[in-house]
């Protein structure tokens, strides 16, 4: 098995090392020849905007949802949620629009709000996942097909679909 992490902007250090730590290869992408032969991509957290806008210059706006159709797996932390969500609430950056949520964007507010949290996600079972959220989105509406993994005081902030 191969992950890609999307490596235009944000957190790829800190998703390849956990990669690394589990066995797992894994392989920069920052264009879409990079996403050949990968069987999964994160998209991590940063600036979603920031993201967003490179992802389009360099045309992984379309190769992603490309390879997501042909069934690579996708998953996102943080901004890689908003650009997974159909839907955002506070600014819409450029987005794949693959996943049926609908986001608030920093919804736990600023730089100076971050904080961390355990959280329990019963499908991975114990212990808790520590989670970091700065300027953190949260889920404000999930389609009928979609899973709501975890919630941090009432409101959803993990989830899948299919």
């Amino acid at each position: 098995m191969k992950i890609g992490v999307l490596a235009v902007q944000g957190d790829v250090i800190e998703h390849r090392a956990v990669l690394r730590r589990l066995g797992v290869a894994d392989v920069e992408v920052r264009l879409p020849g990079d996403l050949a032969g990968v069987d999964g991509l994160i998209l991590p957290g940063g600036e979603s905007t920031t993201i967003g806008k490179l992802m389009v210059r360099y045309g992984l706006d379309r190769a992603i949802p490309e390879q997501v159709r042909r069934g690579m797996a996708l998953y996102g932390t943080c901004a890689g949620m908003i650009l997974m969500a159909r839907r955002a609430v506070g600014g819409e950056p450029p987005m794949l629009r693959l996943m049926d949520i609908t986001v608030i964007r920093n919804a736990y507010g600023r730089q100076v709000d971050s904080f961390e949290a355990d959280l329990d996600v019963p499908v991975f079972g114990p212990p808790p996942l520590r989670a970091v959220f700065i300027r953190a989105p949260v889920m404000d509406q999930a389609g009928p097909g979609v899973e709501v993994l975890a919630s941090l005081d009432g409101r959803p902030v993990l989830a899948r679909e299919g």
